[in-house]
C-alpha cells in the first residue's frame, strides 16, 4: 500500500509540475512581438522568394512588410521585385497568444517586373518593363503552435494605382507561409 501511494503521490506532482511549465511557456510566447515567414509555395513553384516579418502591435492588430524577389525572370509571374507593407487586424475570439485566426489585410504595393503586352503593329508579344504601385485587400488565417511555429494561409488581390501603362491592373497577394514567431 505504501508503494502504491509513494508512487501516486509522485505521478500527481509529476504533473503539476509539467502544467506549470505548459502555463510558463504560454506566458512567454504572449509576451513575443515578431514574426518572420517564408512563402512556401512560390519558394518551391518559382523560384520566388517572398520573405515577410511581422510586428505584433497588440493582439488585435499587427503591421509588417512583405518582400518578393523572382530568382527566374522567365516564369509566368510579373513581378521581378516588390516591396508590400501592410496592416493587419484579427478576429480571434480566444486571445491566449494573440495575433492569431482570421484576419482582414490593407496592403500597399510596390512593385517592378516585365509584363507580356499584345502589340498589334507587330502581332506579337512584347515584354515590356514596368514599375507600379497598387493598393489592396487580403484575408487569411494563421496557426500557431507552444512552440512558436506560425502557418499562416493568405489570398487577395491590389489595384494599380497611377499611370501605369506596362504593369498589370491587378495584382495578386497569396501564399501558404511558413515562420517563427520570437
Amino acid at each position: 500500500m505504501k508503494k502504491i501511494l509513494i508512487v501516486f503521490f509522485t505521478l500527481s506532482a509529476s504533473i503539476i509540475f509539467g502544467q506549470e511549465i505548459a502555463k510558463k511557456n504560454t506566458k512567454i510566447l504572449s509576451e513575443r512581438k515578431h514574426e518572420i515567414k517564408i512563402g512556401a509555395i512560390k519558394l518551391l513553384a518559382g523560384p520566388i522568394f517572398e520573405g515577410t516579418y511581422e510586428y505584433i502591435y497588440s493582439k488585435d492588430f499587427t503591421f509588417g512588410s512583405s518582400i518578393l524577389v523572382d530568382f527566374q525572370n522567365e516564369n509566368v509571374w510579373d513581378e521581378n521585385f516588390s516591396l508590400t507593407p501592410f496592416a493587419r487586424f484579427y478576429f480571434q475570439e480566444s486571445k491566449e497568444y494573440g495575433a492569431k485566426g482570421f484576419f482582414v489585410e490593407g496592403f500597399a504595393k510596390l512593385a517592378l517586373g516585365k509584363n507580356e503586352l499584345y502589340s498589334e503593329i507587330n502581332s506579337n508579344y512584347e515584354s515590356e518593363k514596368f514599375t507600379a504601385g497598387a493598393l489592396g485587400l487580403s484575408l487569411g488565417k494563421k496557426w500557431i503552435n507552444h512552440s512558436g511555429f506560425v502557418f499562416e494561409s493568405l489570398i487577395g488581390f491590389g489595384r494599380s494605382i497611377g499611370n501605369t501603362n506596362n504593369s498589370p491592373d491587378v495584382f495578386f497577394r497569396g501564399d501558404l507561409s511558413i515562420g517563427y514567431r520570437f
